[in-house]
Formats: structure tokens, C-alpha cells, sequence
């Protein structure tokens, strides 16, 4: 008896062209949305140039990422899918990932064709390669073991922490850290926080935390490219309005990184063609905690990168809840969310997947907003 056609392999061209509806319209609004706020401020900004690295970078991002799928497919790079996850994800299974090999570079090598004497984009490229190295020893260790889990939990940690620690040693010493006002945290209001030699564990923890932030955003098609093109675009803005010059350089810096993730988009959206995996999501937190560090924005990036910190501190309370309220006899405790990271949650109370991305991606919009109301 005849079964029909077999159905396309996930994020096949024929799979994304079958006439089921795609993100490619929320997607191009929100890369036309992030590329009017940066020809606006070009515009009314001075010394402002956010639109030429960000449209470049977005251009041959994308254009590197079609090339290198039909590879990434070819070298059986696809996604091993973890079972405890939502079920409706088992489709994934097989679909190329490491595609932040494909763009990374794209947004690192722009973002430091700006200004290319400043010595701190050094660093910052060097940190982001280093994290994104990291991200693709974990990924190609899951790959080849066919599970979800490569690098052990403590070994991924101590390589962040070891790259973290000479990314601020190297910074430290080239009186870097912090911008003008090394050792002190500014925040709204004119209010400063004086931290001395505090700010190397805190540098440390930024690290940690915001590249497993964003690590644990990437759980949807389009979820975390979306979130870090905005993010990335937010933290360029804000360095352009603050001080009588702004910093021109890690601004455009920030600038190529958001169009590197919108060229990612492209692929990325739903449904998904190729993910980023750890190789992108690690070294997506990495440059923006080395930007936010160099020029003392740390409170930026904690409010813009507002929807990151839901999702980290959703699965730390969702594994406090459930140690908390553990019944030893049975093993069970009660859970705070349906399925953490957040977003998961929020699909499994009936959202679709695109809709779920769709709000997380409005509400960084509005957290940049907020971001630039209350700058330091």
C-alpha cells in the first residue's frame, strides 16, 4: 500500500518551501527595525556609524551562511535532540548545527575593520573566537557521541573561566577595563559603585553567567539570533549616546555582531535550515560581556540582555523548587514552571513556537528602550 511521499528532511529547502508559514516577515521587521534605529542614529548621532557594519555584516553573514549549510549537511553535523525537551522538538533531530562556525568570524572581522588600531577589539575578537572555540569542542563531542551532552558541565566551565581570566588580564593591563573609570560601576541617576579589585570576580561572573545566558536562550528557531541582534544593536546605541564622543569603535563593533546574527536569522528563523549551537551561543555572551566590561556597561547590558537573565534565572529556580521540595521517598518535588528554560513554559501553555520567539524578541525591543531611557 502506498505511503505517499516521505517526508523532507528537517530544515531542507524543500521542508521550508512546503508551504507551511515560516518567521521570514517577523524576521525581516525586526532586521528592518534594527537597521532604522541605526541609520537614525548615523543621522542625529555624531561620530555615529552603526548602519555600515550592520547591513555588511548582515549581507555576508547571510550570504556565508547559505554556503555553508548544504556542507554543514553534508558532513551529517545534525542536531542530536534531547529527549526530557518538549516533544514536539524530536522533529529537529538532524538538523545542522554549529552554524555559529558560519558568522562569528563574519562579525568579528567587520566589527574590527571599523577601527582597526584600537587594541581593545583585539581582545574582544580574541575572547569571542575563544568562547566560540569552547562552543565547538561541546558541540562536536555531542555530535560524534550522538547524545545531547559533549564537554562534562565543570571542564566547559573551567575553559570559560580560564579564557575569561586571561581575557582580563590582558584587558587589566592595558588600563581597559572598566573604560575611564577602571574598578567602578556606573549606574543611572550619576550614581557610581566603587568595586577596586571586586571587579575582576565580578568580570569573571559576567563571563560565566551571560555566555550560559544566552547558551540557554538558544532553545528556539530564531530565538537567541533575534534576542542577541537586538541586544547587540541596544549596546551599540547606548555607546554612541553616552559621553561627548561616544566610543565609535566598539559601538560599530557592536553593530557587525548584530548584523552577523540577523544574517543568521535569515536561516535561522522558524523553520529552522541550520542552529547556532554552543559554537554561536557561548561566544554571543562572550562579546557582550567583553563590550560591556571595556566600557563600563554593565548595567546596560544587565537590563537590554533582561530577557537572557529570565531565561538563566528561570532554570536556577526551577531546580531550587524541585531540590527544595524533593520527596525522598519518591524523588519528586513540585516544579515552578512547566518546562524550564522560560521559554519552554510558555510553549508548553499552548503558544506556538514562532509566537513564543516573536514576544521574547518584543520584549528585548522594550528592555532596549528601557535600557536607553535609564543610560548611566
Amino acid at each position: 500500500m502506498s505511503t505517499g511521499p516521505s517526508p523532507s528532511p528537517p530544515g531542507s529547502p524543500e521542508a521550508v518551501s512546503s508551504g507551511q508559514a515560516d518567521g521570514l516577515p517577523a524576521a525581516a521587521l525586526l532586521g528592518a527595525v534594527l537597521a532604522a534605529a541605526c541609520l537614525l542614529s548615523d543621522r542625529l548621532v555624531p561620530n555615529s556609524q552603526l548602519s555600515l557594519p550592520l547591513l555588511v555584516a548582515a549581507a555576508v553573514a547571510a550570504a556565508t551562511t547559505a554556503w555553508g549549510v548544504p556542507r554543514l549537511r553534508r558532513l551529517k553535523l545534525g542536531q542530536v535532540i534531547r529527549r526530557e525537551g518538549p516533544q514536539a522538538h524530536l522533529s529537529k533531530a538532524g538538523t545542522p548545527t554549529m552554524g555559529g562556525l558560519l558568522v562569528v568570524p563574519v562579525g568579528v572581522l567587520i566589527g574590527g575593520l571599523g577601527s582597526p588600531r584600537d587594541p581593545r577589539l583585539l581582545a574582544v575578537a580574541a575572547i569571542t573566537l575563544a568562547y566560540m572555540a569552547i562552543g565547538a569542542t561541546d558541540d562536536w563531542r555531542s555530535l560524534t557521541r550522538r547524545t545531547n551532552t559533549g564537554l562534562t558541565p565543570r571542564g566547559k566551565l573551567l575553559l570559560q573561566a580560564a579564557a575569561a581570566g586571561l581575557f582580563l588580564l590582558w584587558v587589566w593591563q592595558g588600563q581597559w577595563l572598566g573604560g575611564s573609570e577602571a574598578g567602578t560601576i556606573a549606574l543611572p541617576l550619576g550614581w557610581l559603585l566603587p568595586l577596586g579589585l571586586l571587579i575582576w570576580p565580578l568580570g569573571l561572573f559576567v563571563f560565566l553567567a551571560e555566555s550560559n545566558a544566552t547558551n540557554l536562550t538558544d532553545g528556539l528557531d530564531g530565538l537567541a539570533a533575534g534576542c542577541g541582534a537586538v541586544v547587540f544593536t541596544g549596546m551599540g546605541l547606548q555607546l554612541m549616546l553616552r559621553g561627548h564622543e561616544g566610543d565609535p569603535a566598539l559601538a560599530a563593533f557592536c553593530a557587525a555582531m548584530a548584523g552577523c546574527w540577523l544574517g543568521f536569522l535569515a536561516h535561522n528563523r522558524n523553520p529552522a535550515r541550520v542552529f547556532m549551537g554552543d559554537t554561536g551561543s557561548l561566544a554571543m555572551g562572550a562579546a557582550l560581556s567583553a563590550v560591556a566590561l571595556l566600557s563600563n556597561s554593565l548595567w546596560p547590558l544587565l537590563l537590554m540582555g533582561g530577557v537572557f537573565l529570565a531565561e538563566s534565572l528561570s532554570v536556577i529556580a526551577q531546580v531550587w523548587v524541585f531540590k527544595a521540595t524533593k520527596n525522598p521517598a519518591t524523588g519528586q518535588g513540585r516544579r515552578l514552571l512547566r518546562m524550564a528554560p522560560l521559554h519552554h513554559h510558555f510553549e508548553l501553555g499552548g503558544l506556538s513556537e514562532r509566537q513564543v520567539v516573536i514576544r521574547f524578541w518584543g520584549a528585548s525591543l522594550a528592555l532596549v528602550v528601557l535600557g536607553l531611557v535609564l543610560l548611566p
